[in-house]
């Protein structure tokens, strides 16, 4: 039996560039090599797509991102499918493992639609709608599920918008990820500063009142016809950070992730169904990570959704999946059925 080629994409045009590689790096190790031929396709910073070998750096050497460069061995997307020079390639499924701006926003999703290919993960509207935090807070809240307080501004209208504010709050882009451009901020004094480096990250800025509460996780694995819930995990950080920033994430070995969290146990059970509710909310497909925070008074508060989680072996979605049964190899397998699965003649 002949290997399906998958076509495994990262880097992009977002802030979460480099963290996107990191991903497809581990989804490049992982991938059953038995059953599946892997294509690597990288697009740089400019947006420039290109063929990379497999032997791509795209791991953290010495704390060093990795970059996607143009080698000038370009790729074209079209409704075509994907070629070189001219020559269509044949490829069973792309697995766009891109984070944040045109990974998770519906952009890559909708090229991929147009080409009629089978692809991992969330459809145009559920990415959309997900990456852009305002909005789905609006559908989480819609769906009965606790939400923190908070604003969406813009440049022109901040000042008017933040006038009754209590400190402490967030400030994070609304289609940001990977933390980027986010800040806890504590006084009015600081606030401008935090508003303008969001701003540089996204033209709508989330403001949120800040939660006092243990950071918890969740993954959905759509497989077999079915949607599921992890085990619940808690996030445990340094205490050097302020929060579960992006140094803390990538680039700080201190963070803990403790698998089972250590809550009621109707509370985990909470917690499983608020996600699969957030994931339906959303209209998601394939996967998801659900973040939430649980307050000391026992309340469950949704945080976001993300569509494409961080996807190394040692990120919270693989793990939360590897502890409640399916082991990183597997979950990719999986992945890539429910994407073949599905009919490239379904509306999304």
């Amino acid at each position: 039996m002949s290997k399906q080629v998958i076509a495994i994409i990262c880097g992009g045009p977002s802030s979460e560039h480099e963290v996107s590689c990191v991903s497809a790096g581990g989804v490049l190790k992982g991938l059953d090599r038995q059953r599946f031929e892997p294509l690597l396709v990288g697009i740089t910073k400019s947006g420039t797509w290109v063929e990379l070998p497999i032997d791509y750096q795209l791991e953290i050497v010495n704390k060093q991102m990795p970059v996607i460069e143009d080698n000038g061995r370009h790729i074209e997307l079209s409704e075509a499918g994907f070629s070189i020079d001219g020559q269509l390639l044949d490829i069973d499924c792309v697995f766009p493992v891109l984070h944040g701006e045109f990974g998770e926003d519906g952009k890559i999703q909708n090229l991929l639609d147009e080409a009629e290919m089978a692809y991992v993960g969330s459809g145009v509207s559920a990415s959309a709608q997900a990456m852009d935090k305002a909005v789905a807070k609006r559908l989480f809240a819609s769906s009965g599920m606790k939400v923190a307080d908070g604003v969406a501004v813009n440049a022109q209208d901040w000042h008017s918008a933040t006038d009754s504010l209590s400190y402490p709050v967030f400030v994070k882009p609304a289609s940001g990820g990977s933390s980027r451009g986010t800040h806890k901020v504590k006084s009015s004094a600081d606030l401008k500063a935090a508003i303008e480096d969001a701003l540089s990250y996204d033209t709508k800025v989330l403001i949120e009142t800040a939660i006092k509460g243990r950071e918890i996780e969740c993954a959905v694995l759509e497989r077999d016809g079915k949607v599921e819930a992890s085990i619940v995990g808690e996030i445990i950080i340094n205490p050097k950070f302020e929060f579960y920033d992006f140094q803390a994430k990538y680039l700080d070995d201190s963070m803990q992730l403790i698998l089972p969290a250590n809550l009621p146990e109707e509370a985990s059970r909470q917690i499983q169904q608020a996600a699969l509710i957030a994931f339906e909310a959303a209209g998601c497909e394939g996967l998801a990570r659900v973040d939430f925070f649980y307050s000391s008074e026992g309340k469950v508060i949704i945080n976001e959704i993300n569509t494409m989680p961080g996807f190394t072996p040692m990120s919270v979605y693989p793990k939360l999946i590897e502890n409640s049964g399916i082991n990183y190899q597997l979950l990719i397998t999986k992945l890539i059925q429910t994407a073949k699965n599905r009919s490239s003649s379904i509306t999304r």
